[in-house]
């Protein structure tokens, strides 16, 4: 029997990463016809509609009964139809404000989640935070989440690690990785030099960072580090081969927030960051219509359609990640980097060290990632240098970074979003039938003497601790 999919979370219009996550993922599962019955959106709404299908709820955010009564609406529905409804809840600690109107302090996320389960219907969270040096109210949340909820989904299998180590203490059972999905389904899906004849970029090397702008981006040490990078390696006939497109306006309301004051300081760091790093620049929301010739670099500033997203990605030869947030556990940025075959310079945040250099050990600097599927580097004024540096490698050895393209490409296939559509309903099948087991049929014993056998108070645990990270060494280490 298919499942009518529920999914609780900001969409668009509404300008938010996490808003982009759900429509993305609601047009992935639409495309299983035979397992999904309809797709229906609870969205949570700061007056950025009117919203279309698949939305049929809206909850005001700041507006504790309008969530009761979107619990009330679902449960109805749910009730009307013959199909079983499965509810994901898109959480994430800012969406979430007390009674007050505090962000981040509220439990609304979490009474969901309570009032839903206990009518029956299947839910699961997709945490899209997990912080590893949690405060007492984040803790909290995580943990009665797990308790009240079917499972907890995550993009990235270090949040895995973060959640069941001693720092939370939820069981791996409650536990589920499910790749971010990517749009790009493959790099030939535009062509490259096609893109660049079409906004005038003929013969230039493109350098891009897309996305919503805030000050922790890094923007501000990114341009130095380009700029230092055409100063130290590049010719002048050479710099006029090459344009850095900063493409993206910030984030509404971080442009409203305190007045505008965070806005405006986080404007004249910027313009501080262009005057040091002497670059010829300009602002422009038509890039097709703007004489880039002069420039080394240009703000496309413009809320990017999803048509511009994927040719941006289609003309780029290096994507410039230099965000500031290392406990990140997800970029759709990233994640379609290299689902574009596209090499991406990043800071360490963990998200980018799962997808660059498979979660292993990164020691301080310039990092060039297992398989090469990108470079890594220190967040914050280290990052300077080193970006220049990345920028040096990969604009003056070609075949090198069309290898990272092509290693690039081939991780990004496993995260196409019908395969992440598909391991979700994969997950909700198990779900549901994990419920159905009948258990405890045999007579429970608990223990009541201690013993040697027991493995958690032997030294046979510490054996299987050994075994297990030898069989998860990289293959060259276990040769040796």
């Amino acid at each position: 029997m298919p499942y009518n999919i529920r999914i609780v979370g900001t969409y668009p219009p509404r300008r938010c990463g996490i808003g982009t996550f759900s429509r993305d993922l609601a047009s992935a599962l639409a495309h299983f016809t035979a397992e999904v019955g309809y797709i229906r959106v609870a969205a949570i709404d700061r007056g950025h509609g009117p919203y279309d299908i698949p939305v049929d709820l809206v909850i005001d955010q700041y507006n504790p009964d309008s969530w009761r009564d979107t619990i009330t609406h679902i449960c109805s529905r749910a009730g009307q139809s013959t199909c079983p409804t499965a509810v994901t809840l898109q959480h994430e600690f800012g969406l979430d404000p007390d009674a007050q109107g505090n962000d981040g302090q509220g439990e609304n996320f979490l009474n969901m989640a309570k009032a839903l389960r206990a009518k029956g219907l299947t839910t699961v969270v997709y945490l899209h935070t997990v912080l590893d040096e949690p405060n007492p109210y984040q803790y909290a949340t995580i943990r009665a989440l797990a308790e009240h909820s079917d499972g907890l989904v995550v993009t990235t299998e270090s949040a895995i690690q973060i959640l069941e180590s001693d720092v939370y203490g939820i069981a791996h059972a409650k536990l589920k990785h499910i790749d971010h999905g990517i749009r790009m389904h493959s790099p030939c899906q535009f062509d490259r030099l096609e893109l660049k004849k079409e906004y005038g970029l003929e013969g230039r090397f493109l350098i891009t960072t897309l996305g919503l702008l805030s000050p922790g981006k890094g923007i501000d040490y990114a341009t130095r580090a380009y700029g230092r990078f055409l100063e130290e390696s590049c010719t002048e006939r050479q710099r006029k081969q090459i344009l850095y497109i900063i493409a993206g306006q910030c984030h509404p309301e971080f442009v409203k927030a305190e007045g505008g004051a965070p806005y405006r300081q986080f404007q004249a760091q910027l313009d501080m960051a262009l005057k040091d790093a002497n670059l010829r620049w300009c602002r422009t929301n038509d890039l097709a219509g703007t004489d880039v010739s002069n420039h080394d670099l240009v703000f496309l500033d413009s809320f990017l359609s999803e048509n511009m997203l994927l040719k941006l990605y289609g003309a780029t030869n290096v994507m410039l990640l230099p965000y500031l947030n290392m406990q990140q556990i997800s970029s759709g940025i990233l994640a379609d980097t290299l689902g574009s075959g596209r090499v991406a310079i990043t800071t360490k945040f963990r998200y980018a060290r799962e997808l660059i250099h498979s979660n292993k050990r990164c020691p301080e600097g310039l990092l060039i990632g297992r398989y090469a599927r990108g470079i890594l580097v220190d967040p914050g004024e280290r990052s300077i240098e080193q970006i220049a540096q990345a920028l040096d490698y990969l604009v003056f050895n070609e075949s090198k970074r069309l290898i990272m393209e092509r290693q690039a490409q081939q991780r990004g296939y496993q995260m196409r979003w019908s395969n992440s559509a598909w391991a979700l309903l994969q997950y909700l099948d198990f779900i549901r039938e994990e419920k159905g087991l009948v258990t405890g049929r045999g007579v429970k014993l608990m223990r009541e003497k201690p013993s040697t056998l027991n493995v958690h108070k032997s030294r046979q645990i510490q054996v299987t601790s050994t075994v297990t990270a030898v069989t998860q060494a990289p293959e060259s280490e276990v040769r040796a």
